[in-house]
């Protein structure tokens, strides 16, 4: 007797279905080799990818250099803006006459546009309050309504609100 019949007895199948199910484990077997064939394909695909995206951050970092730029020219308009406003400032201070060291401002100022410098114009008002004014103002919404609201800002008492009424109009 040779294994075929030995294994045909045991399991007790005939000779045909031991060769049919060999047939079948032969076809699962060639199965799972294809699909371990096609996983080597889709890892090969992705490594592809992967150095193509290695190429594209290249572009970013184009992206990035071009933001940094950009960030320096800003920053030089901002300077540039900081020394107009200083030459401004030099040529005011030497058309001024000498006088005794108070501001002397007669006009008003629409409060809500009002820039930094123009605010230290009036009288009383220094570099601090001016930026707490016009922080003041942010916190607002960017509008002032009503004097009283200005009580609502450190060191500004009754006294300096009615030298702000004079200098100040609320559009």
């Amino acid at each position: 007797m040779n294994f075929l019949e030995k294994l045909a007895i045991r399991l007790s199948l005939t000779k045909a279905e031991i060769y049919m199910v060999s047939i079948l484990l032969g076809f699962l077997m060639l199965g799972v080799i294809m699909k371990n064939i096609n996983s080597l394909e889709n890892a090969d695909l992705l490594v592809k990818k992967v150095e193509n995206a290695r190429y594209r951050d290249a572009e970013v970092d184009s992206l990035i250099q071009l933001a940094t730029l950009e960030q320096t020219t800003l920053k030089e308009d901002v300077s540039k803006e900081v020394a107009a406003e200083e030459k401004v400032k030099a040529v005011e201070k030497k058309s001024k006459p000498p006088s005794s060291g108070k501001k002397v401002f007669a006009g008003t100022i629409s409060f809500n546009k009002a820039s930094n410098l123009q605010l230290q114009k009036i009288q009383g008002i220094g570099p601090v309050m001016a930026q707490r004014l016009i922080t003041f103002r942010t916190e607002k919404g960017g509008k002032v309504e009503q004097f009283q609201d200005f009580l609502e800002v450190k060191g500004i008492s009754n006294k300096k609100l009615e030298v702000l009424k004079q200098h100040f109009t609320l559009e």
